[in-house]
């Protein structure tokens, strides 16, 4: 029988990786995840997640820019 491998070591799914990434980018982690998630990320998964809360958060601020300027 195989031993299940310990919380610590497991990767976790791309979304759960993405709503760590958009939680850290808003800065409101708590020690203990921030500890899981450097145990438990996949790096390939963190730098796309990374991509993509850039992506979003460029276009929020273009967004919010167009509305203050025409408005």
């Amino acid at each position: 029988m195989k031993p299940l491998p310990s919380l610590a070591t497991q990767k976790r799914s791309f979304l759960s990786t993405l709503a760590a990434v958009f939680w850290s980018f808003a800065g409101l982690r708590r020690r203990a995840d921030y500890e899981k998630d450097a145990t438990s990320l996949n790096p390939f998964y963190v730098i796309a997640a990374g991509l993509i809360a850039v992506g979003i958060f460029i276009a929020v601020l273009l967004v919010a820019v167009r509305m203050a300027v025409s408005g």
